[in-house]
């Protein structure tokens, strides 16, 4: 199944992974110790366009663990999300942290902030304050370390803007990292200044750090997969507040946005929606080839995870045309082309609820088994 690439703009946090399944780094690890330029090969490109959790997988990946991109996203609830619409909502909801899924898949976690105050107005690469720079040096001396030992890390945007990014390698005499984003080094591996990642907000402490260590525990794959089946079911039904309106109800205010063409969320026009609309096409892939992997697994409910499944991606395929419709015009569609979106998306919710609804006939199906055999 072929993965939705595109650009754009999210607020996200840090992570830098550490620690290897097995235990033993890789020989490039191990052979450039004491070097001042480690790049680390063979980590692989990121499979589907979302900012929290793919990098986690990207290098979970390469430190031996078998999760595919879709598995992932299923078990993080980010295949399953939808919320705003607006510039943030890939990150501004979502079911768990990224921190929660390192632990969920046994992994001892240790976060890093950066802190500080940042000058928006100031200039790159490494503006800003010079406690905050010192705080950054000091966060990239962690991440090199883990490098030499042959663990790629996370660092945000340090190859695209605001999105969890994977760095895989340094060179301390250019200044440098190199590595992987949603949108960058797809192909070869991206490069930038190592001090890059102080334009990102400060908002919360950052931009931030996460260490992964040592696998201390079982990951408890039915336990996840049922909790995950179940958050789906919630979020589509969750009723929110205004900004960050969720599941059906998200879809319902963005479908008359463009319906009606009245104000949105205090301002006039159409939804800041280009971002998500990037996002989502992606994420509803993974979603149902998530349902495929599961149909397998729990055989008293495979038809109905395999009807939500053909959904998810019924629903992906309207979400990308409204992509790339919405691509054409900024803030002021014409006449056929607001009504064109409308009808894409409504499309869209309506394989969405579809498919939510054979989910939860699914869990059902599932929990009426283990029931009926005491589980």
């Amino acid at each position: 199944m072929g993965w939705i690439r595109t650009s754009g703009f999210v607020l996200a946090l840090a992570c830098i992974i550490s620690g290897r399944t097995s235990g033993e780094p890789p020989a490039q690890g191990k052979e450039a110790a004491a070097g001042s330029r480690v790049v680390l090969e063979g980590v692989d490109r990121y499979q589907v366009v979302e900012p929290l959790f793919e990098g986690v997988r990207v290098i979970l990946s390469y430190r031996g663990e078998s999760y595919s991109p879709a598995y992932v996203q299923g078990i993080s609830g980010a295949a399953f999300r939808i919320a705003g619409p607006c510039p943030c909502a890939p990150t501004s909801s979502s079911a768990m942290s990224p921190v929660e899924l390192v632990e969920l898949f046994g992994y001892k976690a240790e976060h890093l902030s950066v802190g500080g105050a940042y000058d928006a107005g100031a200039s790159l690469p490494g503006s800003g304050d010079v406690k905050r720079q010192a705080r950054m040096r000091g966060a990239l001396t962690r991440i090199k370390d883990e490098i030499r030992a042959g663990r790629p890390a996370l660092l945000v945007q340090a190859f695209t803007v605001w999105e969890y990014d994977v760095v895989c390698g340094f060179d301390e005499e250019k200044g440098e990292l190199y590595g992987r984003g949603s949108y960058a080094g797809v192909d070869d591996y991206a490069s930038a200044d190592e001090m890059r990642a102080l334009g990102a907000t400060a908002i919360g402490g950052g931009p931030y750090a996460l260490l992964i260590g040592e696998k201390t525990g079982d990951f408890d794959a039915r336990a996840a997969e049922l909790a995950a089946l179940r958050e789906a079911v919630a979020h589509a039904h969750q009723r929110s507040e205004k900004p960050l309106n969720r599941g059906l109800e998200c879809y319902d205010l963005w479908i008359n946005a463009y319906r009606y063409l009245g104000n949105f969320m205090g301002q006039e026009g159409v939804p800041d929606d280009r971002y998500p609309l990037s996002i989502l096409p992606s994420t509803r892939r993974a979603a149902s080839q998530f349902m495929e992997e599961l149909a397998e697994k729990y055989p008293q409910a495979k038809a109905n995870l395999q009807m939500a499944g053909n959904h998810f991606f019924e629903e992906a395929e309207a979400l990308t045309a409204a992509h790339y419709l919405r691509r054409a015009f900024e803030d002021k569609p014409s006449e056929d082309q607001r009504v064109q979106v409308a009808g894409f998306l409504t499309r869209a919710r309506a394989m969405y609820a579809l498919a939510i609804d054979e989910v939860g006939r699914a869990l059902s199906k599932i929990e009426a088994s283990e029931a009926d055999r005491g589980e």
